[in-house]
This record gives structure tokens, sequence and C-alpha cells, in this order.
């Protein structure tokens, strides 16, 4: 007997295991050697109906807070981003040209789009988290009947995964 798909498909995409594959090959002409950079992906899930674009830049931000990507290291370059994630080219431009505007990457010539220090900060930032973003999250937490003590825990968890996560990725 069949086992029942669910609603709603979940699509795993794992990056990380696909970096393997994915080599960024260059030849260095100044010392005549052929080099091999190795480019760590990024792991999520996309979720129907969301923007696949706010889903992927989502997913890095979270992979740079939580140490996946260091400072310097390689992003993925757009054909690698499309091919790897099935999507478009011009989403996944325009994911990369985000992230560069936003100060998450930045450009090197020679070398390409790297992962840049995570920028300061803005003015309105802390406003718009602690204002807007927690009443969405309350909003919501009400509607499906979670109450303050859950969501509190909730969020020290994730708080607590992300920095163990940064801890082990600074060994």
């Amino acid at each position: 007997m069949p086992r029942a798909q669910s609603q709603e498909p979940d699509f795993q995409v794992s990056l990380a295991a696909v970096a393997r594959s994915w080599q960024l090959f260059f030849i260095d002409t100044h010392s005549h050697m052929c080099h091999i950079m190795h480019v760590t992906l990024f792991h999520f899930n996309l979720r129907p109906g969301e923007s696949i674009f706010d889903q992927i830049v989502y997913a890095a931000k979270k992979a740079f807070i939580g140490g996946e990507f260091q400072p310097g290291q390689p992003f993925p370059s757009v054909r690698a981003l499309a091919a790897e994630l099935k999507i478009h080219p011009n989403t996944a431009h325009k994911v990369i040209q985000y992230l560069i505007q936003e100060r998450w990457l930045e450009v090197r010539q020679g070398i390409g789009t790297v992962v840049a220090k995570a920028p300061e900060a803005r003015a309105g930032d802390r406003k718009k988290l602690l204002q807007q973003e927690v009443e969405q999250l309350v909003v919501e937490a009400k509607r499906v009947g979670v109450d303050l003590d859950e969501v509190i825990q909730a969020i020290e968890s994730q708080w607590a995964r992300l920095d163990k996560a940064l801890e082990v990725s600074r060994k």
C-alpha cells in the first residue's frame, strides 16, 4: 500500500552536498599556477507560497550569521547558484546583487564574489526588528495558540543553535 503524500512538497535543497561538485577553477597568470577553489554552499528548504528570492536571501543571511561562511570565503557564482537551486539565473543574479548592496558580499577584482564581514546594523534596523517583526511574531503566535513561554523558549533555542554553529565554525 503506498504511503500517503503530504499536501505540501518538502523541497530540501542541500547545497553543501553539492559543494564537492562545484569548484571554481582559475589560472593565476602572475605565478603561472592553476588553482581550484571549493565553494561552500548553504542549506534551506524551499517553502511553497513564499518568494524564492526572499527564501534564498534569508538562508544566505542565516548561513553568514551562523558561521557557515567566513569573511573572505568565495560565494557561489550566479551560474552555480542558479544551476544548483534550479532557479532562473536572473533570480540568482538578483539575490547576489541584493547581498552585495546590503554589504553581506563584496566583489574582489580577479577573485569574484566573497563573503564580507558582517555589516553594521543601520539606524532603523533595531527599531524595525523590535517593532514590526516582533509584532508579526506575536500576532502569528496568538493566531496559532502559542503562549509567551513557548515563544521565548523557541527564541532562546534558535539563538543557542546559531551561537553553537558560530562557535563550531570558528574552531
